[in-house]
């Protein structure tokens, strides 16, 4: 049985080997087609790694540029607020500009009214300034005026003491001509008659001096300024005063400067003004037990003091600023105009000078006046 067995199957060997190689193909191929499968899917793994991998870096820069546009949205809004900022600024100075351009055309029209009124006012200021000329030129004449009158009034003063010295040589001429008669008469020699008649020309020309000098201080001769030894002037003053201290008995004492210094000036103006200092001191002097009067110069690097000081009863106080204002006097009524001492202040301002007074810690009062020395002098005293 088993044998018959055996022969009954042999014939289907071949059968199934050949469905199992089918099998076994079928296997492989399908093995094959797996492995390619998963060699497939293995690419595409990798592959979506790959991508995977390119779509985190692409997700970090779409997270960079993310960032990126909000940065840009932010700045964007800022510059977006900055100009609205600006929008509204313009539109401000828009506007400011039109005010200003209407102000400015009113400023146009205020300017042309102005420029008219200023026209105006220029025009009158030309006849104002032409009016204040006239009025200037009116109030020098008339100061010149008045101090030609305070020159006559001062003559008029000194007529007492010029005609006594003038008296003196007259009668001296008389005397030495009468004595020339005489010599003639008896007939005796030419030399006699001769020394007579020089005496008598001696005289003559000491008369004709003081005339002179009274006809030089009275004119009214035009301002010029030239040197002047201060000194001289102060004893022509003096020579003109002389016979009034005398008749008064006023002492003088004269402490002049040896440098003899000059300033540069009017030396008739300068001589006005240091009459009219005499003339106070000699009224100053009526009522007083002591008569003194003391006059100094001195030379200082750039100016000239002089000084002139009397022991009378001094400046009442309070006074020492007024004393030289116009027609102001401490004199009793008629026998002061109260222009002297301004008229001096005048002449010493004129000359670039300054006049101060002060009472004496002794009694009385000194007036002291400062002038600029004489241009060479003071350069001399510079080197």
């Amino acid at each position: 049985m088993p044998a018959a067995a055996e022969d009954a199957s042999r014939p289907d060997e071949p059968d199934s080997r050949a469905g199992l190689r089918e099998t076994n193909a079928a296997l492989r191929a399908r093995v094959e087609d797996l492995e390619q499968r998963l060699r497939q899917r293995d690419d595409q793994r990798r592959a979506m790694i790959h991508i995977m991998g390119d779509l985190h870096h692409v997700n970090r820069r779409l997270a960079d540029q993310r960032k990126a546009m909000l940065h840009i949205l932010v700045d964007y809004e800022h510059d977006r607020r900055r100009l609205v900022n600006q929008a509204e600024r313009l539109d401000n100075t828009r506007r400011a500009l039109l005010h200003i351009l209407q102000d400015s055309h009113e400023s146009n029209f205020r300017l042309e009214r102005s420029r008219k009124a200023m026209i105006h006012i220029m025009g009158d200021l030309h006849e104002t300034t032409a009016q204040v000329r006239r009025r200037e030129q009116d109030l020098r004449d008339k100061q010149e005026q008045l101090v030609q009158a305070a020159k006559l009034a001062t003559l008029g003063e000194l007529t007492t003491g010029v005609a006594h010295e003038l008296n003196n040589p007259l009668n001296n001429i008389g005397l030495f001509i009468g004595n020339a008669l005489d010599v003639i008469e008896l007939g005796r020699n030419d030399g006699d008659i001769r020394r007579e008649l020089q005496s008598a020309t001696r005289q003559v020309r000491k008369a004709t001096e003081i005339i002179s000098h009274l006809r030089t201080f009275g004119r009214a001769a035009p301002i010029n300024r030239e040197p002047v030894p201060v000194n001289q002037v102060i004893e022509r003053a003096l020579s003109l005063m002389s016979e009034q201290f005398r008749l008064r008995e006023i002492g003088i004492e004269l402490r002049l400067s040896v440098e003899n210094p000059t300033v540069n000036g009017s030396p008739i103006q300068l001589e006005q003004a240091f009459i009219n200092l005499l003339s106070n001191a000699r009224d100053a002097l009526m009522t007083s037990p002591r008569r003194q009067i003391v006059i100094t110069s001195e030379a200082e690097a750039s100016t000239v003091s002089i000084a002139i000081s009397d022991t009378g009863p001094g400046i009442p106080e309070g006074l020492e600023q007024r004393i030289f204002d116009p027609f102001f006097t401490t004199k009793e009524v008629g026998q002061g105009t109260g222009l002297g001492l301004s008229i001096t202040y005048g002449i010493v301002q004129d000359h670039q000078g300054s006049i101060t007074v002060f009472n004496n810690p002794g009694g009385g009062a000194t007036f002291r006046i400062q002038l600029p020395r004489g241009a060479a002098e003071a350069q001399a005293m510079a080197t």
